[in-house]
């Protein structure tokens, strides 16, 4: 299905422009749900290269995977801001932006004159976003920050994987969980200028967007001296949930309360005496014998299949799920009766792109095209009011 209208004047955020000093993840999925949402996103790139995102794999159509799912919707303008030309380039672009948002090297913004404390006074409705791998001050604020050392340093790792080895969460949970963030903020600020007029310095460092989902495993191990334990595909707290053997494979399902755990002994099991058992009385005497339960319940299932054993859990209402590949979320057929996909357009032809969470009553989400490298660079320099002898100056000095 085509996507819709990148233009349409209902979209929540049309009529904003953002400019993007982006690279990676952390930025770029921040700014594509800006783009999604209808504002018009001017991405800043390297000449010749652009953004190192463009070069991560080849899987889409020969195109970087990260960079066709993090990128439809905006606008490509390559420069060089250490070439001459390239500071007016940025200083008549930041005058026309609603939102300056960042994800580069610690202090770059800074040293081109584009840090908060530099443009306000002339922009003062200016929202400006900095993304950080650590904040902008203490001991670590120059470090470089990569979603896998984020995942490390906030804790995230020793609490994924089997009990015998930590691992790094599968996708890039530092990076998109800041991005985020900086979405979320960058919506607030705009909400609150429209009241006050005011604009805003919003600061997300990845480090403090993964210690926020890290407060639980913290406040356990800090005032419980209790660490939470690598479990698999299990919870680490509540029991049972998790994926259970089957006749011919597994199940995954979970129970969060005593009504659903009764119900899950008469109507699952079929034995209701085991909601009195004192080793099953409560979720922390159960998570205390877990291994015992989980045994009882694999014994249950052992003359059962996965399929059978799935419509029971739905017959009883017991919330159970698929152990699914990204082949099967590709092809889930929820997604497909909800049509949830849109055909985006990308240079190298066109791809799947799946429509963000959020859904609006009376207006879809824009999802634009993946723009080529530069691909908008004259058009936007000529908005700018550059005339184009001066766009050609700009191209022989290398700067755009």
């Amino acid at each position: 299905m085509p996507a819709s209208n990148p233009t349409d004047p209902n979209l929540p955020l049309a009529g904003i422009r953002v400019v993007a000093l982006e690279h990676a993840v952390a930025g770029p999925i921040c700014s594509r749900h800006l783009a999604d949402m209808g504002a018009e996103v001017i991405k800043v790139e390297r000449p010749n290269e652009g953004d190192f995102g463009r070069g991560y794999d080849t899987y889409v159509l020969g195109q970087s995977s990260f960079f066709v799912w993090l990128n439809r919707g905006k606008r490509s303008l390559t420069l060089d801001v250490k070439k001459p030309g390239a500071e007016e380039v940025l200083k008549r672009l930041v005058a026309g932006a609603d939102v300056l948002m960042q994800n580069l090297a610690p202090g770059a913004t800074g040293r081109l004159g584009l840090g908060y404390a530099d443009l306000e006074p002339a922009h003062p409705g200016l929202v400006v976003c900095d993304i950080s791998g650590y904040g902008d001050s203490g001991p670590y604020a120059q470090k470089k920050a990569y979603d896998l050392l984020i995942q490390s340093e906030s804790g995230l790792i020793s609490v994924t994987g089997t009990p015998e080895t930590p691992s790094r969460v599968g996708v890039s949970a530092a990076d998109i969980t800041t991005g985020m963030y900086a979405f979320s903020s960058i919506l607030a600020a705009l909400v609150r200028r429209g009241r006050t007029g005011k604009g805003a310095h919003v600061r997300v460092a990845m480090l403090d967007a993964l210690a926020e989902w890290m407060v639980h495993p913290m406040y356990r191990e800090a005032y419980g001296n209790s660490k939470v334990p690598r479990v698999s595909t299990s919870h680490p707290l509540l029991a049972p949930y998790g994926a259970h053997r089957t006749k011919d494979g597994e199940v995954i399902f979970g129970l969060q309360n005593e009504r659903e755990w009764a119900a899950f002994c008469a109507k699952v099991l079929e034995r209701p005496e085991l909601a009195q058992d004192p080793r099953f009385q409560g979720n922390p005497a159960r998570a205390a014998n877990r291994e015992a339960l989980t045994a009882l319940i694999e014994a249950a299932f052992a003359d059962k299949t996965s399929a059978e054993v799935v419509a029971i859990l739905d017959r009883a209402g017991i919330a159970n799920g698929r152990l699914n590949q990204p082949i099967d979320v590709w092809r889930h057929p929820q997604l497909e009766a909800r049509g949830r996909w849109r055909d985006v357009a990308t240079p190298a032809g066109t791809v799947r792109g799946l429509l963000p969470p959020m859904d609006f009553e009376d207006v879809e989400a824009a999802m634009g095209p993946v723009p080529a490298l530069g691909e908008h660079t004259d058009a936007v320099l000529a908005e700018l009011g550059f005339a184009p002898p001066e766009i050609a100056a700009l191209h022989a000095a290398g700067a755009v």
